[in-house]
């Protein structure tokens, strides 16, 4: 198993009884992540910037930390 850190930017929306997951968008780094999560702010209803472990065989994501977050987001890690 190959692993690699990644960055990603995911936008959360409001849906009938909570928060769900909507667009997903790649950062090249970091700062990057946090600058676009902040720039999609006020457009969403939560953002967060997160770093992922990244499985290169298998193309899944594991171990989420968040970077940033604004407004309301849900656990991705559940």
């Amino acid at each position: 198993m190959s692993l690699a850190e990644k960055y990603i930017v995911l936008s959360f929306k409001k849906v009938r009884g909570g928060i769900a997951p909507g667009e997903m968008r790649q950062a090249s780094n970091p700062v990057s992540a946090e600058k676009i999560a902040a720039a999609m702010a006020d457009r969403h209803a939560g953002v967060a910037a997160y770093a992922v472990q990244v499985d290169m065989e298998s193309g899944d994501m594991t171990s989420p930390r968040i970077l940033c977050q604004f407004g309301e987001i849900a656990d991705i890690a559940a």
